[in-house]
C-alpha cells in the first residue's frame, strides 16, 4: 500500500497546501491508521458566513414510506457536521441505502424536515437540485462505471457531461488518480481492473467536484481485508483535508479499526454513538 500511494506527487497541485501532510500520513504503517480529524484550518470553503454555523445536513423527525406501505425510516433526528467522519451501520434491509438517498436528495421524506446546506429540500426548485448535489459526492456499492470508458474517462465523466473543456480538468483528473493510487491505470477499461481498483475509480469520480460531503455505500463490500484497510485510509485522508464522510457498512472489523461516530439503524430507527 505505502509504495503505491507514495506515487502522489501530483497532488501538490490538486491540494497544494496539504501535500506534506498527506505524504506524511500515507507513510504511516497500516497498524497506525490516522484518527478522523475535525478538519484543517485554511481549507477553502464554498459556504457563506451564515452556513458556517450550520451542519451540512440536518434531519428533524424524518419519516419515509413508499406508497401506502409501512414506514421504512421513522423519527430520524440528527446532524452531519462539517468535516465530520461517521459510520452508518445496521443489519441488511435496515434502510442504510435509503438513508443515503435522502442525504443525497434523490428522495424526499414522507414527513419531517431535512435541511441540506441550510435549505429545506422540499422547497428547493427541481432545476437547482443538480447544482446543490455537486456539493455531495457518492460512491456506489456496485461502482457504476461505464464499461466502454477508460479509468480516466470514467472519472472525468461528470465534468464532460456538463460541457467542460478537457483542458480545464485534465490535470486535476490525472492528479486525483495518482492520489488514489491509479496513476498507472488511467487508460485501462473497467473489465481489466480488480474490485479494489474499480472502487478507487468510483471514489475518484465522486471527488472530482471537490465535494463538502462524501457518501459511500458499502465501499469495502467487494474487496479483501487488506484492500478494505487501504480504502479506509483514503477516506480518512480525505476527511483530514476537510470533507465530511459517511460510510455505510455492516463490516464490524472495519469499524473497529478506529474510534469514530457510529450511526446504527435498527428497524427504521437510528441510534447514534459519538
Amino acid at each position: 500500500m505505502v509504495n503505491d500511494l507514495q506515487k502522489i506527487a501530483g497532488i501538490c497541485r490538486f491540494k497544494p497546501d496539504v501535500y506534506r501532510m498527506v505524504t506524511g500520513s500515507l507513510n504511516k504503517s497500516l497498524n497506525g491508521l490516522p484518527h478522523p480529524s475535525p478538519g484543517m484550518a485554511g481549507v477553502k470553503q464554498r459556504s457563506t458566513a451564515t452556513e458556517q454555523a450550520l451542519p451540512l445536513i440536518h434531519f428533524e423527525n424524518v419519516g419515509l414510506r413508499y406508497g401506502m406501505g409501512p414506514e421504512i425510516l421513522r423519527d430520524l433526528t440528527f446532524d452531519i457536521p462539517k468535516r465530520s467522519f461517521q459510520f452508518l451501520t445496521g443489519p441488511s434491509g435496515a434502510g442504510k441505502t435509503t438513508l443515503l438517498r435522502l442525504l443525497f436528495m434523490s428522495l424526499k421524506p414522507t414527513r419531517g424536515l431535512i435541511r441540506s446546506f441550510g435549505r429545506d429540500i422540499t422547497q428547493i426548485p427541481r432545476d437547482e437540485l443538480p447544482l446543490l448535489r455537486r456539493r455531495i459526492g457518492i460512491v456506489f456499492q456496485d461502482f457504476r462505471l461505464l464499461d466502454h470508458l477508460t479509468t480516466y474517462e470514467n472519472v472525468a465523466l461528470p465534468l464532460r457531461v456538463r460541457g467542460k473543456e478537457e483542458s480545464s480538468y485534465r490535470q486535476d483528473v490525472l492528479e486525483l488518480l495518482k492520489w488514489v493510487g491509479l496513476g498507472e491505470r488511467i487508460n485501462v477499461l473497467p473489465a481489466v481492473l480488480s474490485g479494489g481498483e474499480k472502487q478507487r475509480v468510483a471514489i475518484a469520480r465522486a471527488l472530482i467536484d471537490r465535494p463538502e460531503l462524501l457518501l459511500a455505500d458499502e465501499p469495502t463490500g467487494n474487496v479483501d481485508p487488506p484492500m478494505a484497510r487501504r480504502l479506509l485510509s483514503l477516506f480518512l485522508e480525505l476527511n483530514r483535508l476537510g470533507t465530511a464522510v459517511v460510510i455505510a457498512t455492516h463490516d464490524l472489523a472495519l469499524m473497529d479499526q478506529l474510534d469514530a461516530r457510529r450511526m446504527i439503524l435498527t428497524e427504521g430507527r437510528l441510534d447514534i454513538y459519538e
